[in-house]
């Protein structure tokens, strides 16, 4: 039975759960309704949902699919040069540090206080000049390396024994197989967590892709979205469909790696 002084935590719990689960229910239903219906606020499933994909495959010169593919290559690619470059500078820092390696390390650290939009206009001035405009390297080429996450990948790199990398040296291995063949695989819920981190900012990226991806056969899903919400007269229903098919991708990845997730971000922190 359910002690009577837990009654009120749970019915918070319950309403915090509700309000949180709520517009995720409310873009479901929205996609199913009219604009009209959608802009009355109605929260009830409709039965608009062919209409609303007949129109989104058309809008935007019927750019959907080239979009959803641009979306999951550029974020594929950014997650897997990403947790490569990052756990080797990770692996690195901690079990290779020094004093120097430390203070490199702390200036690291420093440029997580940049906000990006003040590097925005010399890295376009960098694309453009090496002539890399709408290709999948503008998108990656600035989110390769980023502080957090060598600093998450130096945090867990502090949970592997070191004596385990002496006694490999010693049985022959090299360093690069020490690393693939002994710190990745005891490493993986830290390479999820960083994988979802990852995937989710790449996927939901606007502000960079807007600036470096001018041809709409180059453009993500997030711009897709604001492509069709922008024009004199927007169809709701339609642009939450969009709107969902956009946060589908993101929503697996994490409830699929959810666990290791945790597990990764716990290790991180200790």
């Amino acid at each position: 039975m359910v002690q009577r002084r837990l009654i009120p935590t749970y019915i918070f719990l319950i309403i915090c759960s509700f309000i949180s689960v709520f517009p995720l229910y409310w873009m479901i239903a929205a996609a199913t309704n009219t604009s009209l219906n959608v802009a009355r606020g109605s929260i009830a499933f409709g039965t608009n949902f062919a209409v609303n994909f007949a129109n989104l495959s058309k809008a935007v010169q019927g750019t959907l699919w080239s979009s959803m593919g641009n979306s999951f290559l550029y974020s594929i690619v950014q997650t897997v040069v990403t947790l490569f470059v990052c756990s080797i500078a990770g692996y690195g820092f901690e079990l290779y540090h020094d004093k120097g390696k430390d203070r490199l390390f702390g200036i690291l650290l420093l440029a997580m206080m940049v906000p990006a939009v003040a590097t925005m206009v010399p890295l376009y001035g960098l694309v453009s000049k090496a002539k890399l405009l709408n290709s999948v390297w503008a998108f990656i080429l600035p989110g390769i390396s980023t502080p957090f996450m060598i600093m998450m990948f130096r945090q867990n790199s502090r949970n592997f024994p070191p004596d385990i990398m002496e006694a490999a040296r010693i049985d022959g291995l090299s360093e690069w197989k020490i690393f693939f063949k002994m710190y990745v695989p005891v490493q993986k819920s830290i390479y999820a967590a960083a994988a979802v981190i990852t995937f989710m900012n790449a996927w939901n990226a606007y502000m960079w892709p807007k600036v470096v991806m001018s041809d709409n056969r180059a453009q993500t899903m997030p711009m897709f979205i604001a492509n069709i919400s922008s024009g004199y007269t927007v169809d709701y229903g339609m642009t939450m469909l969009g709107v969902l098919f956009c946060s589908l991708p993101t929503m697996i990845v994490f409830f699929v790696l959810q666990k290791q997730f945790a597990e990764g971000i716990t290790g991180s922190v200790k």
